[in-house]
């Protein structure tokens, strides 16, 4: 883990610190005390426990790196842990919900003491401190900015339980129209993929490393909720032949007939979003979709899912940053980038707008080893029974994305902000 170009200096570091934690904050400003409490379902986390956590990870890797530091709060450790088992137990992640002390206004308070203390030592980093704090302080920042997007995508669920159908945050439709689409083609061979050492990277996107590819076709653009209209309307739902085993079984078990947030009103299709329900956009990418769906699709429209490898290679040679993040604040989802229509850039949104199902398994790069010590759970640990998604979303932060990084999900998951684009062999 290096410093980026963002953070080349400690003051800059201190700074870009305060930058992303305030943002953190930002975000919740339209929430209620009420609504940052609520757990809705077990991969949901509160609000306010997000905002404790990302605290929680600098004060204990950063700040009790001191030999003369009292903990904030004893209990802490254990409520605000998520997955560390090298520091210690967790407070049940199902129950999370069930935390109704510290309330958001003590989080709140804890969150500056952090912040206060963090800046602090940068003024004065002890020089036995120098080699590693900034390091784990600029993978903290990565890491907050994950929960940043987890704070949209939890409330996001939060707020559609609600019959009410409240509004996070007033948003303004735009009706681009999609891009017409097309296939481009890519030239097989020996490629490279991975981090290439330069900026801040997850240890999953290292080492880099040769891959042999065939010669694949890659769409223009992703899959758009007009697209995916049609599949439903042609059964997508009721034909088992289109789905994986352990699809189908999901399928009929949580009773799919269409994404998440998806609902018919007098005849019409409409979807919940983060400004309320919307009527359904035919041109945005579809979205809260599982790897399920995606490959269920993807079989209806005689293609297939990208590799990771294809998606990388395919993003590294045209993947623009024109579609959405969150940056812009933009609550209602996913709208078609002005940037991205007028763009003549032969592959549009491959960063931003959605997350993007690969077909390809996480799983660790040939070379990899995972960090010593409690850090090392970062990442490696998860390489088991998860999917590899690419690009980002309209929930990530644009300094937070780039063509190597590694998002993965368990194959039934359809809370996140995800979606998928389709390829297919050369003829």
């Amino acid at each position: 883990m290096q410093l980026t170009e963002h953070a080349s200096s400690l003051d800059e570091l201190r700074e870009r610190f305060q930058t992303v934690r305030n943002f953190s904050e930002t975000l919740c400003e339209p929430l209620t005390p009420e609504d940052c409490v609520v757990q809705s379902m077990p991969d949901v986390s509160p609000t306010r426990w997000h905002l404790a956590h990302t605290s929680w990870f600098f004060e204990t890797f950063v700040l009790a790196r001191q030999p003369d530091y009292t903990p904030h709060h004893p209990e802490y450790e254990y409520l605000f842990n998520s997955y560390y088992n090298s520091v210690g137990k967790q407070f049940p992640r199902p129950q999370r919900g069930m935390l109704t002390r510290p309330g958001r206004d003590e989080v709140i308070e804890y969150r500056h003491s952090i912040d206060v203390a963090v800046s602090r030592l940068l003024e004065d980093l002890p020089e036995d401190m120098a080699g590693s704090v900034p390091a784990i302080i600029e993978l903290g920042l990565h890491h907050e900015q994950q929960h940043q997007e987890l704070i949209l995508t939890d409330i996001k669920h939060v707020l559609s339980c609600n019959p009410l159908m409240p509004v996070y945050r007033e948003g303004v439709t735009q009706l681009t129209p999609s891009r017409e689409l097309e296939w481009i083609d890519f030239d097989g061979g020996i490629r490279e993929i991975g981090h290439t050492g330069s900026g801040f990277a997850y240890d999953n996107e290292s080492p880099r490393h040769e891959v042999l590819l065939r010669d694949f076709s890659l769409a223009s653009r992703p899959v758009t909720a007009g697209d995916y209209l049609a599949f439903i309307e042609d059964d997508g739902y009721r034909r088992p032949e289109l789905w994986l085993s352990m699809g189908w079984s999901a399928l009929e078990q949580e009773q799919w007939t269409a994404p998440l947030y998806w609902f018919e009103k007098d005849g019409k299709w409409w979807e919940f979003t983060l400004a309320g329900p919307r009527p359904l956009n035919p041109a945005a990418p579809v979205c809260h979709v599982s790897y399920f769906e995606a490959d269920a699709f993807a079989r209806w429209a005689n293609g297939r899912l990208p590799t990771e490898t294809e998606w990388e290679v395919a993003c590294a040679t045209h993947g623009a940053a024109d579609g959405h993040f969150v940056d812009g604040l933009l609550a209602a989802d996913r709208p078609v980038h002005p940037a991205a229509a007028a763009s003549d850039q032969p592959i549009a949104q491959m960063l931003g707008d959605v997350w993007e199902w690969t077909a390809s398994p996480y799983v660790a790069y040939p070379g990899y080893r995972a960090a010593a010590g409690a850090l090392g759970e970062y990442n490696g640990k998860f390489m088991c029974n998860q999917y590899v998604l690419r690009g980002g979303s309209c929930a990530t932060h644009s300094t937070h994305i780039r063509p190597t990084y590694r998002n993965f999900f368990p194959p039934e998951a359809r809370w996140q902000f995800s979606g998928f684009r389709l390829a297919r062999d050369a003829e």
